[in-house]
């Protein structure tokens, strides 16, 4: 039997993947270290000019957040709080505030003790 041109090469595909080791087909290679899961998740709210973000750490190592605000008047002063340790399962909240109009806002990230 005679398969026409069309499906001999497709046939060949799958039946070269079906045969495939499962550690060749899969994405890990051998020696490359797994990428440690790492960071607090943050939500930011703007009140007009009061800015509040709440940082939940979902994993095992502490993390630092810090709270950074942008002012939209030139004359406003921006502001960055102190970082503050999230430790695994735990929340907090960082609080700030412009005189008039919050810009933009962001929290920033970096491992507690370095």
């Amino acid at each position: 039997m005679r398969l026409p041109r069309r499906i001999a090469p497709a046939l060949a595909v799958v039946l070269l993947i079906a045969v495939l080791p499962y550690d060749a087909a899969s994405d890990e290679k051998p020696g490359r270290p797994e990428r440690e899961l790492f960071g607090a998740q943050c939500r930011t709210e703007i009140d007009g000019s009061r800015v509040r973000a709440l940082c939940h750490n979902p994993y095992p190592g502490v993390d630092a957040v810090a709270l950074h605000i942008e002012c939209a008047p030139w004359w406003d002063i921006d502001t960055d709080s102190a970082p503050r340790e999230v430790g695994p399962a735990e929340t907090v909240r960082l609080d700030g505030r412009c005189w008039k109009k919050v810009r933009d806002v962001w929290v920033s990230h970096r491992r507690a003790g370095r």
